[in-house]
């Protein structure tokens, strides 16, 4: 057997590495290019329903009851039902309960008043920032009102208490 037949010659030797380099160029190429662009993440967009922030910063949608006087429970809407809940407005009809506080509120009686409730002007909600709130209230009294207040009345409904270091 010819050995000389089997060898490769130097031209052949040439091809090989010339090959074998181009693979690797190749391969060291494909590890430091991204195959697609990076495309940076999305900023976050805002929760387009809006949220009614009740007395104890608990965010709420469409909420059954909701009280209005805080500090001493002797104002609370009841048996809310809801016809609207849009990013702009939210409308229901329920019935407003209040103390009439006769003769001191310890002993005062809660009485109803029908009620239609508009809430509005979302406006973005501190510390969370991909939800908005709703910062007003309307209440409009369908028959009798509580003296001495008017048959339709807004409220701000913002409890933000200033950051105290």
């Amino acid at each position: 057997m010819d050995a000389s037949k089997d060898a490769p010659t130097p031209h052949t030797r040439t091809h090989v590495r010339t090959g074998i380099l181009l693979s690797a160029a190749a391969a060291l190429l494909a590890a430091a290019v991204p195959a697609s662009p990076t495309q940076p993440a999305p900023a976050p967009t805002p929760d387009p329903t809006p949220v009614v922030v009740d007395c104890f910063s608990k965010p709420q949608i469409r909420p059954k009851e909701y009280l209005l006087a805080c500090g001493d429970g002797n104002n609370r809407l009841v048996d809310l039902h809801w016809n609207t809940w849009t990013p702009k407005t939210a409308t229901a009809t329920g019935t407003d309960l209040i103390n009439d506080c006769r003769p001191y509120c310890a002993a005062g009686r809660f009485r109803p008043y029908p009620v239609t409730v508009t809430l509005s002007h979302p406006q973005p909600w501190p510390d969370h920032p991909d939800t908005h709130r709703y910062t007003t209230i309307r209440l409009l009294y369908t028959h009798t009102t509580p003296t001495p207040t008017p048959k339709d009345v807004t409220y701000k409904l913002v409890y933000d208490t200033p950051d105290t270091p």
